[in-house]
C-alpha cells in the first residue's frame, strides 16, 4: 500500500489548485479563487480546459470578488474562450459574475466568513456554497477535498470519486482508515490524484503495475 501512494502522490499529487496556479492559503484571494475552479470544474469538460480558463480569468484580472465584478460579461467570456472553454463560456460567464457579488454582499469579500457562518461543520458548508450559482454537489465536492489543505475542520474529505479511485488502486474506502495513509498536509494531493485515477484507468493500471 504504501508504494503505491508514494508512487501516486509523485505521478499524480498536484492538486487542482495548483495546477491553476493557486497557492491556496487560508485568505480571501485564493478562496475565491478555488471557488471559481470548482466553478469550472463542476461542467462536463475536461479538467485541463477548466484549469486553463481559471488562469486565464486569474490573468485578466478575475482573481478577486471585486476584479471579477469589474470585468465585463464579455471580458469574461473572451477569458474563458482563451482558455478554451467554449462550450459553456456565456452562462459561466454570468455566474462567475452573480458569484462575485454573492462573496461581496453576503460574505464582505472574504469566504473566511462563510467557515464561520458554517460554524465549521461541513455539512452547513455544503449548504452554504451550494447557494453560489453553478455550484452543486460535485461543486461542493471539489472545493472541499481542496480546502482541506487549508481548513483541518473539513477532514477528512472524502467523495464518490475519490473512493472510486481508491477502489481501483485497492486502497481503503473508507475516509479516516484512506486518510490515514498519509500525514494530514498530503491528504487533499492524494485524493486529487485518486480523482484523476478515478477519471483514467490507464492511470490506474500504470500504478498497480508498480
Amino acid at each position: 500500500m504504501d508504494t503505491v501512494v508514494k508512487k501516486l502522490l509523485h505521478e499524480s499529487g498536484e492538486t487542482f489548485a495548483e495546477q491553476a496556479g493557486i497557492p491556496l492559503k487560508d485568505q480571501p484571494a485564493a478562496l475565491f479563487k478555488l471557488l471559481v475552479l470548482a466553478n469550472l470544474l463542476s461542467a462536463r469538460i475536461s479538467s485541463d480546459i477548466a484549469v486553463a480558463a481559471a488562469r486565464e480569468l486569474f490573468e485578466a484580472g478575475g482573481g478577486t470578488p471585486r476584479g471579477m465584478s469589474r470585468l465585463t460579461w464579455q471580458e469574461r467570456v473572451d477569458a474563458l474562450g482563451r482558455g478554451h472553454y467554449v462550450r459553456y463560456d456565456e452562462s459561466t460567464a454570468s455566474r462567475l459574475g452573480d458569484t462575485a457579488r454573492i462573496v461581496q454582499d453576503k460574505y464582505k469579500g472574504d469566504l473566511r466568513r462563510l467557515a464561520i457562518d458554517a460554524g465549521r461543520d461541513p455539512r452547513k458548508a455544503a449548504e452554504l456554497l451550494r447557494e453560489f450559482p453553478g455550484i452543486g454537489p460535485t461543486g461542493v465536492d471539489i472545493f472541499c477535498r481542496e480546502a482541506q489543505s487549508i481548513w483541518p475542520w473539513l477532514r477528512p474529505y472524502v467523495d464518490g470519486q475519490v473512493k472510486k479511485g481508491a477502489e481501483r488502486l485497492g486502497l481503503p474506502t473508507d475516509a479516516r482508515e484512506l486518510a490515514s495513509t498519509v500525514p494530514d498536509k498530503d491528504l487533499a494531493r492524494l485524493t486529487a490524484a485518486l480523482v484523476r485515477v478515478a477519471r483514467d484507468k490507464k492511470l490506474a493500471d500504470s500504478l498497480k503495475a508498480a
